[in-house]
């Protein structure tokens, strides 16, 4: 298609060009702002005769019926929205890469609870991924032009000023996770710390203490806060916090490889091992067994989250359960109270954990 066509096309979708000729191939599908050009009446009016509003003069329904009969318009969820300055859509936004969401069982998990909460609700779920500055400044403009009544943000990184223009644009926004204790947008997320802690010490208990930790990206809260979880435990059981038993991960298996073989060198004698997630814990798996190790004879692995990796694993994974199907449907929620009332009081929802005990440990 040469420029000027595309320019001509990219116009009458606007509704300032020509229409297209009898016999020419169908131009863009129609839109409220065509059906409003060519009734020669505003957009509002066109969205009040779709909802059936008696706010409109007999003259102007006529004439808006007459051009969606021309048209062929087909009524949307956002032309039906401009009477209630409602798009009925919300957008699923995930600051990684493809294969970082491909290859992370946590957020299919966390999209399987946010669909499943917005099923009967007739509400669309954008899913967006951020993973350069133009995604940044395109989601930004979405923001700004109202494209959705809301924003979930999954996998949450303490710098990242996403968080903040939400706030400051005034869009109803709530995090799975956190930035901070403290954060002022509605967050969900697990109890990260006490599930750590609840796994050393059950590593503890199977008579454990040269207990190593792979740790999350310090970064991000979730990292933050199981590593103390590892720490607090050590402490209450009278054992040194060493540092050359942290390594710190980025929830990838084969960053996980990379601490795990660094763990090995400083401290060859370690004989247990605590990974921030499922993920790095594979990782780990695959590490010690390459160096010789076995699982849990010599070393003895627990993960976190209790995904369906942890079922399949050699052996299967000991992990902390965390609810991350229901931390996507609780956020999901959560989110369509604060639209239906920006009034409402922010949630801060921290949900319970549970050790669950394989071959690994």
């Amino acid at each position: 298609m040469s420029g000027d066509t595309t320019r001509e096309a990219t116009g009458r979708e606007r509704g300032e060009g020509p229409d297209p000729e009898p016999g020419r191939a169908p131009g863009p599908r129609p839109t409220i702002k065509t059906v409003a050009a060519r009734a020669g009446v505003g957009r509002t009016t066109v969205s009040r005769v779709v909802n059936g509003s008696e706010l409109v003069s007999e003259k102007a329904r006529e004439a808006v019926l007459s051009a969606i009969a021309e048209l062929g318009y087909v009524p949307n969820s956002v032309a039906r929205g401009l009477v209630t300055s409602r798009t009925n859509a919300v957008a699923l936004v995930i600051p990684e890469s493809e294969s970082r969401l491909g290859s992370e069982p946590y957020f299919s998990a966390v999209i399987r609870g946010v669909s499943a909460a917005l099923a009967d609700t007739h509400t669309q779920l954008q899913l967006t991924l951020v993973r350069d500055q133009a995604e940044r400044d395109q989601l930004t403009q979405s923001v700004a032009e109202r494209r959705v009544d809301g924003v979930l943000l999954v996998s949450v990184h303490e710098h990242d000023v996403l968080p903040g223009l939400l706030e400051s644009a005034g869009l109803p926004t709530v995090l799975a996770g956190r930035r901070r204790e403290d954060d002022p947008l509605s967050y969900v997320c697990a109890d990260n710390r006490g599930g750590a802690a609840t796994a050393v010490r059950h590593l503890l208990d199977r008579g454990r203490r040269r207990i190593a930790t792979v740790a999350g990206p310090q970064d991000m809260e979730v990292g933050r806060s199981r590593l103390r979880g590892y720490r607090e435990a050590l402490v209450e059981a009278g054992i040194p916090d060493e540092e050359h038993l942290v390594a710190v991960g980025d929830f990838t298996e084969e960053g996980a490889r990379v601490a795990m073989r660094s763990l090995l060198e400083r401290t060859p004698d370690l004989d247990a091992v605590f990974a921030a997630s499922d993920l790095m814990a594979a990782g780990v798996l695959l590490e010690l067994r390459a160096q010789g190790l076995r699982v849990p004879e010599d070393v003895s692995v627990v993960g976190f989250e209790d995904s369906y990796l942890a079922r399949h694993t050699n052996p299967p994974l000991t992990t902390v359960r965390q609810p991350t199907e229901e931390i996507g449907g609780t956020i999901a929620r959560t989110l369509l109270r604060e639209i239906g009332n920006p009034a409402v009081v922010r949630t801060r929802l921290v949900l319970d954990t549970e050790l669950v005990v394989r071959e690994s440990s």
